[in-house]
């Protein structure tokens, strides 16, 4: 298989993957940020959210490694320090994504809310950097 003839599709896959995941990322950042008061109607809506985050966040998040694992092995980058520095931040922001579900998941469970104010910036600050460490490939 030539990887040149395919190797713009699949990063237009990737990133149009990473634009999806991220949007549910600060989305439900946003959401888990302002939520303050425990009622019937934040619950139905924290449901609403959780089931938009299992249909099509996290399959986008899964879609965005795969297919960087393809591009990064084929590409043969995988010795590259951007790359490395990327992939940790693009770890964190799914470790971002693991903690906002789980306290989705509470949420709906019926679980006192607790404001989750770090998950916002920390998605913001390493959105930013992996994108400028994909284009600019700085060292």
């Amino acid at each position: 298989m030539n990887f040149a003839i395919y190797y713009p599709w699949l990063k237009a896959l990737h990133v149009a993957s990473a634009l999806i995941f991220v949007g549910g990322v600060v989305s439900v950042g946003l959401f888990l940020h302002m939520v303050k008061t425990e009622s019937p109607d934040i619950r139905a809506l924290a449901g609403d959210i959780r089931r938009w985050d299992h249909v099509i966040t996290t399959p986008a998040m899964l879609i965005v490694w795969a297919l960087g694992f393809g591009i990064g092995g084929a590409g043969h980058w995988f010795s590259e320090p951007w790359l490395s520095v990327k992939l940790v931040l693009v770890a964190v922001l799914s470790a971002v994504h693991g903690l906002q579900s789980g306290r989705l998941r509470r949420i709906c469970q019926g679980a006192s809310i607790r404001p989750l104010h770090a998950s916002l910036p920390t998605a913001v600050v390493c959105t930013v950097i992996i994108a400028i460490l994909a284009v600019a490939k700085p060292f």
